[in-house]
C-alpha cells in the first residue's frame, strides 16, 4: 500500500510552528561571525557545502534530501549524501522547513559524526531567510538548528511586506546589465529583506539572496555570486543534481535528454544553464511562494 499522503495539519499545528519560528527567530545572527567573511577574497574558507530536497512528480511523499560540501574556490564535489526520506508534512506556504529541515540537519549531523572535517564552513540553502512572512525561512531555520551561517537563495520572488512581482519590479531586472549586479528587496516596512542578483552574464533571471544566519546581506550576496557558474550557484546546483540522480537510481526513472549527473561538462563562462525540461522530478523551489 502506497503511503498516505501528508495532510495540511490543523491550525493548532500551524499555530504551534508560528511560535516556534519565533522562538528560534529570535536567535537568528544576522552579521558576519567568521573572520574568513571579512576578507576581501574569503581568505580562510576551504568548504561551502549546499542542500536540495527533491520530490517525485505526482509523489507527495517520497523525497530525496541530499547534502554536498564543495571545495572553494575552485567548487569541486569533497562530500555528497543523497537520501530518500519520507515526507511527513505538507507543503504549507511560510512553513516549508517544518517538511524540509529534520531530513537536512540529520544530514549535517550524520557528516558532523562520520567526516568533521569535511564540515562545510557555510550552507548555501534552495530558499529564504528572513525573506519571509515570520521573517524566518527555511535557511534561517536550518541556520539557527545547525550552528552554522547560512545563506538564502530563492529563484522566485517572495511577495511579502509589500514586494511584488510587479511592473517595477520587472523594469529593475531589466537594469541588470551584468553578473554581479543587484538591487535591494526593501519591504513596505522600509526593511532591506534581501536583494535581488544576477549570479551570471547570461542569466536573465535574478536570484533572491537573504540572509539565514550567521551572515551579512553583502557577504551573503557576494558570495552567492562567486560560487555561480550558471545561474543556481554551484553549491545548490549539485545537491539537486544529485539528489534527482539518486532518485531516478533509486526508481529506475528515465534520464531527461540522457544526460547524467556525473557526465555533466564542467561550464565555460560563457555556458547558459540546462533547464531539465521533461524532468520527471521537481524541487520544492519550484514551488511558489517557497518559503
Amino acid at each position: 500500500m502506497a503511503p498516505k499522503a501528508p495532510q495540511r495539519p490543523p491550525e493548532e499545528t500551524l499555530l504551534l510552528w508560528k511560535r516556534e519560528q519565533a522562538r528560534l527567530r529570535a536567535r537568528v545572527v544576522q552579521r558576519d561571525t567568521e573572520a574568513w567573511q571579512r576578507e576581501p577574497g574569503f581568505s580562510g574558507l576551504r568548504r561551502v557545502g549546499g542542500v536540495d530536497v527533491s520530490c517525485v512528480k505526482g509523489d507527495s511523499v517520497r523525497a530525496c534530501a541530499s547534502l554536498v560540501v564543495l571545495s572553494y574556490p575552485e567548487l569541486q564535489v569533497l562530500y555528497e549524501e543523497s537520501r530518500l526520506v519520507s515526507l511527513t508534512a505538507p507543503y504549507v506556504s511560510g512553513f516549508l522547513a517544518f517538511r524540509e529541515a529534520p531530513f537536512l540537519v540529520d544530514a549535517v549531523q550524520r557528516l558532523q559524526e562520520k567526516a568533521p572535517d569535511l564540515m562545510p564552513q557555510v550552507l548555501l540553502v534552495d530558499g529564504n531567510g528572513v525573506l519571509h512572512h515570520q521573517g524566518f525561512g527555511v535557511a534561517c531555520h536550518l541556520g539557527v538548528l545547525t550552528d552554522l551561517p547560512c545563506v538564502g537563495v530563492a529563484k522566485k520572488l517572495l511577495q511579502v511586506d509589500g514586494l511584488e512581482n510587479d511592473a517595477r519590479h520587472k523594469e529593475q531586472i531589466q537594469l541588470l546589465r551584468a553578473g554581479g549586479q543587484t538591487f535591494p528587496l526593501i519591504g513596505g516596512s522600509g526593511s532591506i529583506l534581501g536583494m535581488a542578483l544576477r549570479s551570471h552574464d547570461h542569466s536573465t533571471k535574478p536570484l533572491y539572496v537573504s540572509v539565514g544566519h550567521r551572515v551579512s546581506l553583502e557577504t551573503a550576496v557576494r558570495l552567492t555570486h562567486l560560487c555561480c557558474r550558471f545561474r543556481v550557484p554551484e553549491p545548490v546546483r549539485q545537491a539537486d543534481i544529485r539528489s534527482r540522480e539518486h532518485v531516478r537510481r533509486t526508481l529506475g526513472l528515465p534520464v531527461p535528454g540522457q544526460l547524467r549527473a556525473q557526465e555533466v561538462p564542467r561550464p565555460s563562462s560563457s555556458s547558459t544553464e540546462p533547464e531539465g525540461e521533461g524532468d520527471p522530478l521537481r524541487t520544492t523551489a519550484e514551488v511558489p511562494g517557497q518559503t
